[in-house]
């Protein structure tokens, strides 16, 4: 099977179960092999979240609705719980803890970057398999192997990675998941400050929801990151050299045994998301249709 795991399972789950609902019902539009192995993301304003702000807040409904709709169909609902800003005293957030509960059931994952919440969750939460995350942006090849021994379900590749010779020679390929169309520029000098920055603001946002508004978190939430990168399309990630095309996908990269593949799109829009769906996934003679498709059941008034 070839593994792809889809953004904003909260904010984007229209379109995902849209998609793996035609999936599971016309195959034949799809490439071979292709399975939709996650969707990974987090319920807003979730202090823990992170490698995006997730702004406002979910109906509490909501909550067991997702996951339920998901995980009956086979998805896990994958938690980006990669804050790098996230410290002791924040492991005891109410709303964090209720969601990681309400999902705990073996079958849903998580995603870490820290230490001190790596381990709350292996104390606290045991069911949850746990991934490492590309925030900790590991790009030393000695660090990157002792990565792969520790005991995390797969590995997300830092993307400055991607079409090097190093993908040829790393082992436990399966264990390995590799960011195929990323946002950031290669080698991306602001990539950590942006992180923190992110990070710094899904913080100040969980306090400003549940009625924090100190200065420090007014100011906090009135800072800008000025990032060109944040308006490109999906067509404009095809010009970096760390962009993985669909033609590798399914084979340079699967023939090297590598079967676990991210499409980024969190705070991405909609259309775009959409589109590398229909490049990744579609084949090239069934994407009008099911794009024609999604858009209606997705632009439908409800």
């Amino acid at each position: 099977m070839i593994n792809f795991h889809l953004p904003d399972f909260c904010g984007n789950y229209r379109m995902n179960l849209y998609i793996a609902d035609m999936l599971n019902s016309h195959p034949e539009y799809f490439f071979d092999g292709v399975r939709i192995a996650s969707s990974y993301g987090c319920f807003p304003p979730a202090m823990w979240n992170g490698g995006r702000t997730a702004m406002g807040t979910v109906r509490k409904e909501m909550i067991p609705y997702l996951i339920k709709e998901y995980n009956r169909r086979g998805i896990p609902i994958r938690y980006t719980f990669t804050n790098p800003l996230i410290t002791k005293k924040d492991l005891s957030d109410p709303f964090c803890n209720l969601i990681t509960k309400a999902a705990e059931n073996g079958l849903n994952e998580i995603i870490v970057n820290k230490p001190v919440l790596e381990n709350y969750i292996r104390e606290n939460y045991p069911q949850y398999p746990l991934i490492s995350s590309t925030v900790k942006q590991i790009e030393d090849e000695a660090e990157l192997l002792a990565e792969l021994e520790k005991d995390y379900k797969l590995v997300v590749l830092d993307y400055n990675h991607n079409n090097t010779e190093l993908l040829e020679r790393l082992p436990h390929k399966d264990k390995i998941e590799l960011l195929i169309n990323p946002y950031c520029s290669p080698a991306c000098k602001r990539r950590k400050d942006h992180y923190r920055f992110l990070g710094e603001r899904q913080i100040a946002h969980s306090k400003e929801v549940i009625g924090d508004r100190s200065k420090e978190v007014q100011d906090i939430m009135h800072k800008e990151f000025a990032c060109p990168n944040m308006t490109m399309d999906f067509y404009d990630t095809h010009k970096f050299s760390t962009f993985i095309t669909a033609e590798d996908v399914y084979g340079k990269y699967t023939d090297m045994g590598y079967s676990n593949f991210k499409i980024e799109g969190r705070m991405i829009h909609a259309v775009d998301i959409l589109e590398s769906y229909m490049y990744y996934l579609v084949r090239p003679e069934h994407r009008d249709r099911i794009r024609l498709k999604a858009l209606k059941e997705l632009l439908r008034r409800t």
